[in-house]
């Protein structure tokens, strides 16, 4: 900190650019990571912009320490960070973690919060150790949720929440007041968010109740995505039933089901899938094959009066 009493930006790391596009193949250097362009467009000099592949690489951890750092904040790095690097800032490195831990340690917590459909989540502020999102916690705020939201949308609320919670606490840490402050997680309640895999998304609803459904939906809504098989019968033309496959984008829980186990029921502004205990599953919007994604009454119109059933 400054004698004057303002902050001053040392580094900003991140992992290095991914290669974009379909397939993730590109001529020429990958692009900047998000946070490096942000930091680019706000002026930060190109010199103070570090992008090393793994948080452990000596030339890296030798920038760092002639930088003569009071603290580091992270927020989703996804880099372990190895003793080496926490002995380097004076004041310790500050994680901004989108749980209240030591609920939902780990690298999908909104994710996994969300699946699990509960009510309540929240952002701590934690002092960072060798053991994953297991440092002592200098402040946390509780988030109530009304069942709707979608991770991408409650990522951005908690590090609004997190970002506004570390620099209420700054001067404590400048102070050193928040070392002494912090307070131990424990035990009690601990889980972990395990990362999100790409198989996760697909949607089997004879082993899904309505509820897991929708919740599944919300939770892998920005990746993997959530994507069910339908099939199509124009009964007025007659032919063989086409199998489709579609990302279901938006739901809501329905009412209790009619008829067929297996038969989709549609409607005017209605696709309604039968789910495990008996429930429907409201689809809202809906993506099909090689097409943009669209609200229920359009994806409902270009049925043309089909028949939808699950597999």
């Amino acid at each position: 900190m400054n004698s004057n009493g303002l902050f001053e930006i040392a580094a900003v790391i991140s992992q290095p650019g991914r290669p974009r596009g379909r397939g993730r193949k590109s001529s020429g250097p990958p692009p900047p990571s998000p946070v490096t362009q942000s930091a680019i467009d706000r002026g930060v000099d190109e010199a103070k912009l570090l992008n090393p592949a793994k948080a452990n690489e000596p030339e890296f951890l030798e920038t760092l320490a002639k930088m003569n750092l009071d603290l580091c904040v992270t927020a989703a790095y996804g880099n372990f960070l190895p003793q080496k690097f926490l002995d380097i800032p004076r004041l310790g490195t500050l994680n901004i973690h989108p749980s209240l831990l030591p609920q939902f340690r780990g690298a999908a917590p909104v994710q996994r919060c969300i699946e699990s459909g509960l009510e309540e989540t929240g952002v701590t502020v934690a002092f960072t150790v060798l053991k994953m999102d297991a440092g002592p916690i200098l402040t946390q705020t509780k988030y109530k949720m009304n069942g709707s939201e979608k991770a991408h949308e409650m990522l951005d609320v908690l590090f609004d929440i997190g970002v506004e919670s570390l620099i209420e606490q700054l001067p404590k840490v400048f102070t050193g007041e928040a070392g002494e402050i912090a307070k131990d997680q424990g035990e009690e309640g601990l889980s972990h968010a395990d990362k999100v895999s790409s198989e996760e998304g697909d949607l089997d609803f004879s082993a899904l109740s309505a509820l897991e459904a929708h919740n599944k939906v919300r939770a892998f809504d920005g990746w993997p995505g959530t994507k069910a098989t339908f099939i199509i019968q124009d009964e007025k033309k007659g032919g063989e039933p086409k199998e489709i496959v579609a990302k279901i984008l938006t739901t809501k829980v329905g009412g209790s089901v009619e008829g067929g186990e297996k038969v989709v029921k549609v409607a005017k502004k209605q696709f309604s899938i039968p789910c495990k205990g008996g429930e429907y599953l409201d689809v809202l919007e809906v993506q099909p094959p090689g097409k943009k994604p669209m609200d229920v009454a359009s994806f409902v119109n270009g049925l043309k009066g089909s028949s939808v059933s699950l597999p």
